[in-house]
């Protein structure tokens, strides 16, 4: 079954001196330079996406600041098999070529990193199962934050179980280890 690599959002305003820094996107970021360097080996599709806000007073990836440019160790080396898409909502698929992309190289499954969780890992990887790629979400190469709601703040690490434990529903949830040993 043709795979392709899809990163997500690991965009430098979720790093340490960014808008929105996330909770260890530097585990994340690791164990996805891992599925890149596989990927990469075997010459295999890579798409990077690349979230930016048209709004010019943004919080954070606001449109031409360093925070909204993709990570320095991810960047893309090989237009032909490695592209990067803009998307402006949190689901990767909205508004943008990716299943286009996706048909033209016929992929059929999805390999799934990057950030947030909860947000555009979770939209995303939803979409992908309906749309049939039999998305593989790899859980120690995505990072999330720490969300308030009703007063509470829910830490990073229970958010990040409870929507991976909720995307087992539409995808093969497992570890970098997991997928390198396939």
């Amino acid at each position: 079954m043709k795979q392709a690599l899809l990163i997500i959002d690991i965009q430098n305003d979720y790093f340490s001196k960014g808008k929105m820094p996330l909770v260890n996107p530097d585990t994340a970021l690791n164990n996805t330079l891992k599925l890149q360097s596989v990927f990469r080996g075997q010459n295999m599709p890579i798409f990077y996406i690349q979230h930016i806000k048209q709004d010019l007073d943004a919080d954070f990836f606001a449109i031409g600041s360093q925070g909204a440019q993709i990570h320095d160790a991810l960047l893309p080396i090989d237009m032909v098999n490695e592209r990067v898409i803009i998307k402006h909502y949190p689901n990767s698929f909205i508004n943008t070529c990716l299943q286009s992309e996706l048909e033209q190289m016929a992929i059929k499954q999805l390999v799934i990193c990057g950030m947030m969780t909860h947000m555009c890992i979770d939209s995303t990887t939803r979409q992908a199962a309906e749309f049939g790629y039999k998305p593989i979400l790899i859980a120690d190469a995505c990072a999330t934050r720490d969300l308030v709601f009703d007063a509470r703040t829910i830490a990073a690490n229970d958010v990040q179980n409870a929507f991976l434990a909720a995307l087992s529903n539409f995808s093969q949830v497992i570890d970098t280890n997991q997928y390198l040993l396939r």
